[in-house]
């Protein structure tokens, strides 16, 4: 704090464009701390915990020295919140003491017995220890011994105004090397196939004809309504439209500290099995597993027995904002030493993506439902619109207001669910292999929230769940490795008939 009582101190002065407050300069020029961000405020209370399934024993003195090099280092991870004398929130570096942020703890349960259940148990305990505001928001939690899948498992927690995932991905991934060649940085995910904004559609030629420039006009027409469209049904989520109460709906959106985090790994040769029978997308693909997967659980839990029945459930997609091909061109920045180019924190939008609980006799119809809705999201701005709804009205009635978006949003629906793409071949972090990654986050007041995550020929899917609602969550994990099971013999005899 010693740092904090020098800023208030010392003579300051305000650089502004259009009447803004952008950066505070000392009398020195010296840079003293950006803004923190309408987003960074809108996430009080909500933090990314990600687990890294290690393939070898922790070295503690190559780990230190890797997590000072590397994460220390970095904007955000180097820095507090603290307000100016014109009360003005803002990011002002510190020193960070790894002492406070690499964590041996003690368990008093016996890892040997359980371990698996001992890793599950202390990170749902994680809540009930919050952190030091003085300090950086981030901890790494080392627990050192084996578990069914991993030599250690190591507990990385963010607050989640230091990051959303997508910049959290950028930062680990600047910090690995290629397991088969530890001198080298890892593949990186294949492009992804748009470049541009989705609104990006060049004009046809003059020789393409008068039916080309036709359907060129009728594409923004559409875009236009289906952003409309989808901005009207967010704001009637905000202001009156609940979903259905079912068993997955929070009992009490008030406590949403105590989350237990499970997770398994799909292969992700079946999902792109799927995706190529159907053609359609890795991403309809898991919409769609999820989708069947919850419809399986609802169905052997409750007493409905209305197959058909209308149930409105609706998921909180989230949605990075940045370019598609941030993510090489930011790691890419990171690696050379231009880590402070980069732009951190939360870039993310929402979509309001239904939830689609039925039976069906063919378990491809749920692919074929999840890919008609995911296509019609992709032709519409309602991540950015959404993002930008929150973001105005915390700078015109202030974070508060911003903040009951959030938490109407939050309260109004069911779940949370994200998909991400990872390291396509097997990486080391500081020396030691990664067996597997399993993000996820704690604080979100949902009784369930779903995470995917790819790493080289896997998928894991993440599951954080109300563990007074869920007991049975391991049968609720279960429910997706069959679902994929179901759908992927469903596309073989596709394949066959063809």
């Amino acid at each position: 704090m010693e740092l904090a009582n020098t800023l208030r101190k010392r003579s300051l002065s305000v650089r502004t464009r259009n009447g803004a407050v952008e950066e505070r300069t000392a009398d020195d020029g010296e840079l003293v701390g950006e803004p923190v961000s309408p987003s960074a405020r809108l996430v009080e209370g909500c933090f990314i915990v990600v687990h890294l399934g290690l393939a070898a024993p922790v070295n503690p003195s190559a780990w230190r020295t890797g997590i000072n090099a590397k994460i220390a280092s970095h904007p955000r991870f180097n820095r507090i919140q603290t307000r100016d004398e014109d009360g003005v929130l803002r990011w002002v570096r510190t020193t960070v003491d790894l002492d406070h942020h690499i964590i041996y703890p003690r368990l008093e349960l016996d890892t040997a017995a359980n371990p698996d259940q001992a890793v599950e148990d202390y990170v749902a305990s994680l809540p009930n220890k919050p952190m030091d505001h003085s300090r950086p928001l981030w901890e790494f939690h080392v627990l050192d011994f084996p578990t069914s899948e991993a030599t250690a498992t190591v507990v990385m927690r963010v607050h989640h105004s230091l990051s959303d995932g997508t910049s959290l991905l950028m930062l680990l991934l600047s910090s690995t090397r290629s397991a088969a060649d530890p001198t080298k940085p890892p593949a990186m995910p294949p492009l992804p196939a748009r470049s541009g904004p989705i609104y990006s559609r060049p004009r046809p030629p003059l020789s393409a004809g008068a039916l080309a420039f036709g359907m060129w006009v009728c594409s923004f027409v559409l875009l236009a309504w289906h952003t409309v469209w989808d901005v009207a049904s967010f704001s009637a989520i905000i202001l009156f439209r609940k979903d259905t109460h079912t068993l997955f709906t929070r009992m009490n959106h008030d406590d949403c500290q105590r989350k237990r985090i499970v997770h398994t790994s799909l292969s992700l040769d079946d999902v792109k099995f799927v995706k190529d029978a159907i053609n359609c997308t890795v991403n309809d693909v898991l919409v769609g597993v999820t989708d069947a997967a919850l419809s399986r659980y609802y169905y052997r839990k409750s007493a409905d027995t209305e197959i058909c029945k209308d149930i409105r459930l609706r998921s909180i997609l989230l949605v990075n904002l940045r370019a598609p091909t941030a993510l090489h061109a930011c790691v890419n920045m990171i690696e050379s030493g231009k880590g402070s180019v980069v732009k951190w924190g939360n870039q993310i939008g929402f979509i309001i993506l239904p939830v689609h609980i039925a039976m069906h006799s063919d378990p491809l119809d749920y692919i074929r439902k999840a890919k008609n809705i995911v296509d019609m999201k992709k032709n519409s701005l309602e991540a950015v619109s959404t993002y930008m709804v929150a973001e105005v009205f915390h700078k015109i009635f202030g974070w508060k207001a911003g903040a009951a978006i959030i938490h109407r949003m939050v309260s109004h629906t069911t779940m949370c669910l994200s998909n991400m793409i990872g390291p396509v071949e097997q990486v080391e972090f500081f020396g030691h292999p990664v067996a597997f990654i399993a993000p996820s986050q704690h604080g979100i007041a949902q009784a369930i929230n779903v995470n995917y995550q790819s790493y080289v020929n896997t998928v894991r899917v993440v599951l954080a769940v109300d563990e007074a609602q869920f007991p049975d969550c391991y049968d609720l994990l279960e429910d997706f490795s069959e679902s994929l099971k179901r759908i992927k013999g469903a596309a073989m005899s596709v394949g066959q008939h063809n």
